[in-house]
């Protein structure tokens, strides 16, 4: 007769379960013996969310054999939480993040890019595509699907709660503590090439009468090849980034 396992999630990965389990202990038929890491993504929560695993008390990592009849507790990232006897299972953050998003998320990417971080993003990436330069670029893979997050490559990953462009930019600048780390008019917004000065006489030729007449300071992709300069965009961007430095809500 099958075992069962006695089960509790925190903090934010409730929001991942049925009404049914969230915020109190559960019992889990183990049918045969199975990692925790395959346990938790069976239960819907990607291995990605998760960093501390108990085990009867004990830390234990994401290859700990579950065979029935255990007490597991599961938690979320915590920066707070330093305790060298602790096994986390969440990858360390990185001191500069870069970012991968898949198809859904092209609004996000463009506020990221605004912000200055490095973000790449094309509508033609398929899963097995993001899953393999998230792990060989080392990046983030940022979606809303939680069966990608579970592919056994991907290590950098979160999913994305909100639905709404201008409140996932605030959760994951809230996720990833990034509100002091922008670099503003640094990317490219189409290519995420990096934007650099150029001279006004270099690209002359490519400006319209009136932008050549009433602008003189310009910025060109390194990749695309394309001109920026402080018309009224600039200004939308320039007020989205102070709110931002504000720690207001993009909404």
């Amino acid at each position: 007769m099958p075992e069962e396992a006695n089960i509790r999630f925190y903090a934010e990965l409730n929001e991942l379960l049925p009404a049914d389990w969230r915020d109190t202990s559960f019992n889990y038929e183990i049918k045969k013996p199975r990692s925790v890491k395959d346990l938790v993504e069976s239960i819907g929560v990607p291995h990605t969310e998760v960093d501390l695993i108990f085990i009867d008390g004990h830390s234990v990592d994401f290859n700990y054999l579950i065979e029935g009849g255990e007490q597991i507790r599961i938690y979320p990232p915590a920066d707070s939480l330093d305790d060298p006897t602790l096994i986390h299972n969440h990858p360390e953050s990185m001191a500069e993040p870069r970012f991968l998003l898949d198809v859904h998320l092209g609004r996000l990417a463009t506020y990221l890019r605004m912000l200055g971080f490095d973000t790449l993003y094309r509508n033609d990436y398929d899963d097995p595509d993001l899953a393999d330069i998230s792990a060989k670029q080392n990046r983030i893979l940022l979606t809303c699907d939680r069966k990608l997050l579970m592919r056994k490559a991907i290590s950098h990953g979160y999913l994305v709660k909100s639905r709404k462009p201008r409140q996932q930019i605030d959760e994951i600048l809230k996720r990833f503590n990034l509100f002091d780390h922008q670099s503003e008019f640094a990317r490219c917004l189409d290519c995420n090439g990096v934007i650099q000065s150029v001279s006004k006489q270099a690209i002359a030729a490519q400006l319209l009468p009136l932008t050549k007449k009433y602008y003189d300071e310009f910025f060109q992709c390194d990749s695309c090849n394309r001109i920026y300069w402080e018309g009224s965009h600039h200004t939308k961007i320039q007020s989205l980034i102070e709110r931002i430095k504000a720690g207001g809500k993009l909404v």
